[in-house]
């Protein structure tokens, strides 16, 4: 019954192969918890960032902030300022759980019932952030024009060297005469995204990218495991 609720299509009937595995399948199951954290991590951190004054990218409302407690106009991330300490905390993980078994000889110790204390609370805390960062994400208010602001524009003189260098202009000479324009003061860029190309800036392919996921998720077979749980439950 335990292994049809799991999901999993049979027993592990070597009961020395069953406890040799305790330990190793919780840090497998951490290091890919960690990989999910240090995504949503470094996400946070970059909306920390862009939603203060000196960016200004990003803002949302304000029942979804904090006002701080001495500066009026602020309106700080605190959600996804906990969210990235969470989850900083749960990329740690793999390593807790390798330093409580690293020295254990082979067979069952009550070593291995503290796994749980650091296992458990670190999935429902993930899946807590990912359930907030969702919410969040749905709230989100993107600032229009960013880069009309003329202390982006150097960040189109690529552009500028590349349509130079497609009218037949030497790539290196293309790259000096934009450079030059940069130092006296007389760049004036272009602003048009000319990028169509697979997965450039103006062609994300983001469909494309979902199916691989739907693809990678399909390979988890959540329908079979499902279909299992209804059917025990149904007896």
């Amino acid at each position: 019954m335990t292994t049809a609720l799991l999901g999993f299509e049979r027993l592990n009937y070597n009961v020395v192969y069953a406890q040799m595995g305790r330990g190793k399948t919780e840090r497998i199951l951490a290091q890919a918890m960690s990989a999910v954290a240090a995504t949503l991590a470094k996400m946070a951190m970059d909306v920390c960032l862009f939603i203060n004054q000196n960016f200004s990218f990003i803002s949302f409302p304000a029942e979804l902030t904090t006002g701080s407690s001495i500066m009026p106009h602020k309106k700080n991330p605190d959600v996804f300022e906990l969210i990235r300490s969470r989850c900083n905390k749960i990329q740690a993980l793999p390593n807790e759980i390798a330093m409580m078994t690293t020295n254990l000889p082979s067979g069952y110790h009550r070593d291995l019932q503290l796994l749980k204390e650091s296992l458990f609370p670190a999935i429902t805390s993930l899946n807590e952030c990912l359930q907030m960062a969702t919410y969040m994400l749905q709230h989100i208010e993107v600032k229009d024009g960013i880069l009309a602001d003329k202390k982006y524009a150097y960040l189109f003189s690529v552009e500028s060297v590349n349509e130079l260098a497609l009218s037949g202009v030497p790539f290196r000479e293309a790259y000096k005469i934009v450079g030059e324009t940069i130092e006296n003061g007389t760049f004036e860029p272009g602003t048009a995204v000319n990028h169509v190309h697979e997965g450039s800036i103006g062609n994300l392919c983001n469909e494309e990218i979902s199916g691989m996921m739907n693809d990678v998720l399909a390979q988890f077979n959540f329908q079979k495991v499902k279909a299992a749980i209804e059917k025990l439950l149904a007896h």
